[in-house]
């Protein structure tokens, strides 16, 4: 690993050299390039020279413990050991972490997809909750989230919901928040006082470039109607609603939120073209070997993977046995503990799997 390591710095200054140097600067595509390269570096150099830094503090101090005839010296040496020893124990393991081959999505923007499921009026407005959750996290992150489309009900909920949240690394935290969102909670219209368990569908798309994904023009069927709002009534006497359906998978993709028709479209593709790709992931994921599905997990969308008591202020993550009672915090969009801990779960799975492969 150390040998990994050296290389990987001699490979960040060379790059730190080249995005300073007039000929990278002059041409933007290739400076761009560079510029992610040792930004993907940086955080594996920092680390490891700080382990380095660590380890000459090591030595020095254990110098001290062994020459030192003072007795306060050396129980200040005796504690910086301990200190050092336990800081170095974290600084390796995260390093191997980082050092974890990447995904390559993990860098993409997301295209957030919620959907009413079981619970009638009650699952419409968890899924209008849920989305103004995930909108007040990305807002704690400093990324932009842009409602693509909103399917409401008229009351308060929505049947379904499309956001494009973009940002620095948005899928490597929010991909593990694809599956199936519980609550549990005495609806407003129950005069009994008893408790309903409602359900919410959330999956989480990196974004898909036209790269990434070539849809040829002939596989597509568009259909252009009029937008509707709440209860199918037309809102607008223009076709700028857009349907979109790709004959070889039977992926359909409607957008109405725009008046315009491009735009509506372009929306439409930028889903499209998510979905597909998932598709594709998710046949390459499915050819893979059971064992390494269990190891690494699959994220699949119909797993229950969360529940959200109001009644308890409790919320449990059901895949990492977390629980926490601040589900009003959580609401609010503080779902960093839950993200971290999830995202540490699933490197550690990988981990094990990797030393399995090793």
């Amino acid at each position: 690993m150390l040998q990994k390591l050296e290389q990987i710095e001699k490979n960040y200054e060379e790059l730190t050299a080249q995005i300073s140097s007039p000929e990278i600067m002059s041409d933007m595509s290739t400076y761009a390039t560079t510029m992610k390269q040792h930004r993907s570096l940086e955080e594996i150099v920092k680390k490891h020279r700080a382990v380095k830094k660590m380890n000459e503090d090591l030595t020095g101090a254990k110098e001290i413990l062994d020459l030192a005839d003072d007795e306060e010296m050396r129980e200040m040496a005796q504690l910086e050991i301990a200190e050092l020893e336990a800081n170095l124990a974290k600084a390796d393991e995260d390093l191997k972490f980082l050092l974890l081959p990447k995904d390559p999505n993990d860098e993409k923007n997301v295209i957030l997809e919620i959907r009413a499921g079981t619970g009638g009026d009650e699952a419409t407005l968890f899924a209008a909750e849920i989305l103004r959750m995930y909108a007040r996290y990305a807002e704690r992150q400093g990324w932009k989230m842009e409602i693509m489309d909103v399917a409401d009900t008229g009351v308060g909920g929505l049947k379904e919901a499309f956001a494009m949240i973009e940002g620095d690394k948005v899928y490597s935290k929010m991909r593990y928040e694809s599956g199936v969102h519980r609550v549990q909670r005495v609806p407003q219209t129950e005069t009994a006082g008893r408790i309903h368990t409602s359900a919410i569908t959330v999956a989480v798309l990196p974004e898909a470039e036209e790269v990434d994904v070539k849809i040829d023009q002939k596989d597509l069927r568009i259909d252009y109607f009029c937008s509707s709002g709440p209860g199918g009534q037309s809102v607008n006497t223009t076709y700028s609603a857009v349907r979109l359906t790709h004959l070889p998978t039977g992926v359909v993709i409607s957008m109405q939120d725009e008046k315009s028709q491009i735009k509506n479209r372009e929306k439409a593709m930028r889903i499209l073209r998510a979905r597909v790709q998932e598709m594709e992931e998710q046949k390459q994921h499915d050819a893979q070997a059971s064992e390494r599905k269990s190891q690494v997990g699959s994220g699949d969308r119909s797993e229950k993977i969360r529940t959200y008591n109001f009644k308890e202020n409790r919320v449990t993550d059901h895949r990492i046995g977390m629980t926490v009672h601040q589900l009003d915090l959580v609401m609010e969009g503080a779902l960093d503990d839950f993200i971290e801990s999830l995202v540490t779960h699933y490197q550690t799975e990988k981990l094990k799997a990797e030393s399995v492969t090793a």
